[in-house]
């Protein structure tokens, strides 16, 4: 597995000391990450501001690079993933405002497109609720067992205990499972895939190897779309982790892709990830620098 050694940092020159640097501080002092700073602006020079902010963030002790690309701020996409690519981030931070119900139906919003298109975890800061002591949950989808949503579900579960330990808080994961029929005369016959029992036996294989308690369980009726909100809040969560395999073209276009949808529902910040995310290890360097005994627990 790879570490995360730099995180790159997008921010609104219109709001320079938002969530996602206040987010970003927070993950990397604790695994020993650099920072990218990303300005996206066409419009005017932000050299000196970024000069002070680099030189004050150097002085809390972190490594930081700086850049402003010559972009739109409300199109900042394409910037992005070039600066991704060019600096070797490992974790992209972006403040998510919510978008537009209108344009939403006509444009792809940005925040979409970074969804779609990055090839390394986004993480959407959405709230300003302190994350330490905080719930952090794990969307799973458990009853998929096509290859690339099997890895991502691993990859969620392993990124949620990550960010659990390094918040020194807890982990609950939330699946979300279908009421389907039979085509009979019997319609309280439930397919199987329809069932509770069925679900919570699947998540079987990760409660034992992280020793999740039942209570940090739960299975409920609905779409996720709107399962998982609903527990988001009821949990009070402050992290969810959530996956896609970032469908493109007509399908995406159709139907959408569950973790677009739940941006701007969830109230909480959201990791997104995809397969191959399963080869970045959040909490590896974090680890390295703590004694045996003070390795970070997965709290219940």
């Amino acid at each position: 597995m790879q570490r995360i050694r730099r995180i790159l940092v997008v921010l609104n020159p219109e709001q320079s000391d938002g969530l996602a640097l206040r987010r970003a501080k927070h993950i990397a002092n604790a695994i020993h990450a650099d920072l990218h700073l990303l300005f996206c602006d066409h419009r005017h020079d932000h050299t000196p501001f970024i000069r002070r902010l680099s030189e004050a963030l150097k002085g809390e002790g972190f490594r930081v690079t700086t850049q402003q690309a010559n972009c739109d701020h409300l199109h900042p996409t394409d910037a992005i993933l070039t600066a991704q690519q060019t600096n070797a981030c490992d974790l992209v931070i972006k403040q998510h405002y919510p978008d537009n119900p209108l344009t939403k139906n006509l444009l792809t919003p940005e925040d979409w497109k970074l969804l779609r298109h990055c090839p390394v975890p986004v993480l959407m800061a959405k709230t300003n609720r302190p994350w330490n002591g905080g719930l952090v949950l794990a969307a799973m989808d458990v009853d998929n067992h096509e290859g690339e949503h099997r890895d991502l579900q691993g990859s969620i579960i392993v990124h949620a205990v990550d960010l659990a330990a390094l918040i020194h808080g807890s982990v609950h994961v939330v699946c979300a499972y279908p009421q389907v029929f039979f085509s009979s005369a019997d319609p309280s016959r439930l397919m199987p895939a329809g069932n509770a029992a069925h679900y919570l036996e699947a998540c079987s294989w990760f409660q034992n190897e992280y020793e999740l308690h039942d209570h940090q369980l739960h299975v409920a009726e609905g779409p996720a779309k709107a399962v998982i909100p609903q527990m988001a809040h009821e949990l009070a969560a402050v992290i969810c982790v959530i996956g896609t395999v970032a469908r493109k073209g007509l399908p995406s276009m159709l139907i959408g892709n569950t973790a677009e949808a739940l941006l701007d529902r969830v109230e909480s910040d959201v990791l997104v990830l995809k397969p191959h995310d399963s080869d970045v290890h959040l909490l590896e360097p974090y680890e390295e620098h703590l004694p045996a005994m003070e390795k970070p627990q997965r709290n219940p």
